[in-house]
């Protein structure tokens, strides 16, 4: 089931099932699912009707007992599973112990009159599990991992429409590339371009220029680009714009490396005939993050990938070994490798 078919189902109440599966991540999605669950029992009775457990400090036997009891004067009750990783393959041992031979009974003949809700932030459940296959069988799986970026487009300029506004073509893809494509980032920012744009109702670039700050992935990527052209000033200059943003150097270069990793991962393997869709799958990167790869891989040569990838590994260690200035190792990595010439 697609997140907009349990939405409009959720929204009229009727027919629903009695066990639901949230598989994937996105903070905005998972709230707003939640909130939709929350609605389907009235105002009045959510109090006694409906709850929400976390797994990671609450056992799973108290979940199990509230969705078992019938609804406190009313027709439905409705009980959330938040972060249930015992569905997962993870390995860590877990804070709290839970019974999970009695949610397989549960979900063999689950209430009628309860609606029960798994909220898994997680890319897959471990199919191997006996708990995990069952719940997959009964339950109605509404996947929010998946959502690519025209699903995260649609879904936004829905949201805008239904809201009164509309958004400038460019605008549009520029609020796309300020936020990695990322719904949650996304949504969070809508408010504030709508309330600028008021009377107007139209969000324009000139708009999300001037109050959508770039994620630092983004002003990474950037960076990236400019290594990549061998801009030395234009990359000391940004480097020293992100330190001066309180970004840690550490993570700066971390980022930075994981970007070439990509780059080099996307060159190869395209090579090799694999898709858009299918190196995101197999890298576990957002499509998006794909998209932008693909494009710049293109334009450089495998040495040079190499090459700046492995002088960030050196950058690394010497950050880790010495009281170097970040800035000035990053400078030096950047005369070094301007000045390189293709193996």
């Amino acid at each position: 089931m697609t997140i907009n078919e349990l939405l409009n189902k959720l929204h009229t109440g009727k027919d629903l099932a009695p066990v639901y599966l949230v598989l994937g991540q996105g903070d905005y999605l998972q709230r707003r699912l939640k909130r939709a669950f929350r609605a389907v029992v009235p105002v009045e009775e959510q109090t006694m009707n409906f709850a929400s457990y976390d797994m990671d400090t609450v056992p799973l036997a108290v979940a199990l007992d509230d969705a078992m009891a019938a609804p406190f004067f009313g027709e439905r009750r409705v009980v959330c599973i938040d972060s249930p990783a015992f569905l997962t393959g993870e390995t860590k041992k877990q804070k709290v112990e839970h019974d999970l031979d009695s949610l397989q009974t549960y979900l063999s003949s689950p209430m009628e009159s309860t609606v029960l809700v798994f909220f898994a932030p997680y890319d897959k459940l471990d199919g191997r599990k006996k708990v995990s296959k069952l719940l997959k069988k009964v339950a109605v799986t509404a996947d929010i991992g998946h959502f690519t970026e025209r699903d995260v487009q649609k879904f936004v300029t829905d949201q805008m429409k239904q809201d009164g506004y509309t958004i400038e073509p460019q605008a549009l893809q520029e609020l796309i590339q300020r936020t990695d494509a990322d719904l949650t980032l996304m949504m969070g920012e809508l408010p504030k371009l709508e309330l600028f744009t008021v009377p107007a109702k139209t969000i324009t670039i000139d708009a999300v220029n001037g109050l959508v700050t770039q994620t630092l992935t983004q002003n990474v990527f950037d960076l990236v680009n400019k290594v990549l052209a061998k801009d030395t000033a234009g990359a000391v200059t940004l480097y020293r714009e992100l330190i001066l943003a309180k970004e840690e150097p550490l993570k700066i270069n971390a980022i930075l490396q994981g970007q070439f990793r990509l780059l080099i991962q996307s060159k190869v393997l395209a090579k090799q005939g694999y898709s858009q869709g299918k190196l995101a799958s197999l890298l576990k990167v957002h499509p998006y993050r794909i998209k932008l790869a693909l494009q710049s891989q293109r334009r450089f040569q495998l040495t040079d990938l190499n090459q700046a990838y492995l002088g960030l590994f050196r950058v690394e260690q010497q950050m880790k070994s010495t009281t170097e200035e970040p800035e000035l190792l990053f400078s030096l990595f950047m005369t070094q490798f301007a000045n390189q010439r293709p193996a």
